[in-house]
């Protein structure tokens, strides 16, 4: 049970952060503290079992701070379900998420508050500069026109992992215990009634970034297989244009064998039209297979989190 409830809750997922952390909790309190909220606030930091001392300074940070919770997970489940697992312990009437790098300027959170408190369920925040690599910076321009057509997200809205949201936004999220959990999908399930503030991007302080080229392959499948059947429709489609061209095509061939008895068989066509159908049978297979490999695990009861241990005790 998680009270009493605080007015905020700051959840981050954190990897490979070990000496950026104390930083990160004085500048939040810096930023939060001067806002004079009634019930306080809490920050929940996620260890996403993290390789380096990582927990070890979260547990000494939650000793130090008051307002610091530290949370541990027995393996490393990625950064959403890591978030959703803060989620389920954030105890605010207001919930922010942000990443662990100070990428995302604490400064920023009065405004997202403000916004809230202005009556949007959620507030994201788009960058102004952004303090990424080039494929990264394509990568994201392509995950927001898949967004836009696989999850109906609003054009211009950039699904930022700075966001905050009200509780009640919250509460709905958590309720999905599906092992592929992706926040902003289950954002955009819930509610459109979001706004977007523009903030400055910071450079990461220490280390390199831990997003690589497989990872983001891995959280663009789990948006377009979890929480949309349009690349199966899209298969379907696929497999009629297909299926028309080869009746067209078959019709042009015995015209032509009619009218020019002499027309050698074309085996360079044949095979290419052959290795064309087969390309998009297999791909068809493939996806199908995705999203029947992800029911088999949701229905096998595939955790999407584990905790090992707490910072704090648990009271009933």
């Amino acid at each position: 049970m998680n009270s009493p409830g605080v007015s905020l809750s700051i959840v981050v997922p954190v990897y490979r952060s070990e000496p950026i952390l104390p930083l990160l909790v004085e500048k939040v309190q810096q930023e939060v503290g001067q806002l004079g909220l009634p019930d306080g606030f809490e920050l929940i930091l996620v260890n996403d079992a993290s390789p380096d001392q990582s927990w070890k300074v979260i547990r000494d940070l939650a000793v130090r701070y008051s307002f610091v919770r530290g949370l541990s997970l027995r393996r490393n489940f990625g950064q959403h379900n890591a978030t959703m697992a803060g989620l389920h312990q954030a105890r605010g009437k207001m919930v922010v998420v942000m990443d662990d790098d100070l990428q995302h300027p604490p400064e920023a959170i009065p405004r997202m508050l403000a916004a809230l408190e202005e009556g949007y369920d959620v507030c994201y925040t788009h960058y102004n500069n952004r303090q990424h690599a080039l494929w990264k910076k394509l990568g994201s321009a392509f995950n927001d026109w898949a967004a836009r057509h696989l999850l109906g997200k609003p054009r211009g809205l950039y699904l930022s992992s700075f966001k905050a949201m009200k509780s009640e936004v919250v509460a709905e999220i958590i309720r999905y215990d599906g092992p592929f959990a992706y926040v902003d999908g289950l954002i955009l399930d819930v509610t459109r009634n979001i706004h977007a503030i523009e903030i400055n991007h910071q450079a990461r302080h220490v280390g390199e970034g831990n997003y690589n080229l497989r990872r983001s392959v891995s959280l663009w499948l789990k948006m377009a297989t979890s929480f949309s059947i349009l690349p199966l429709r899209i298969a379907s489609y696929a497999g009629f244009l297909l299926s028309a061209v080869s009746l067209l095509m078959i019709i042009y061939v015995m015209v032509q064998k009619w009218m020019y008895p002499e027309t050698p068989a074309g085996w360079s066509s044949l095979i290419a039209t052959v290795l064309l159908i087969g390309g998009v049978q297999t791909l068809s297979i493939g996806m199908l297979g995705e999203y029947l490999g992800r029911t088999y695990l949701k229905l096998n009861h595939k955790p999407q989190f584990v905790v090992a241990s707490r910072t704090w005790v648990e009271t009933t």
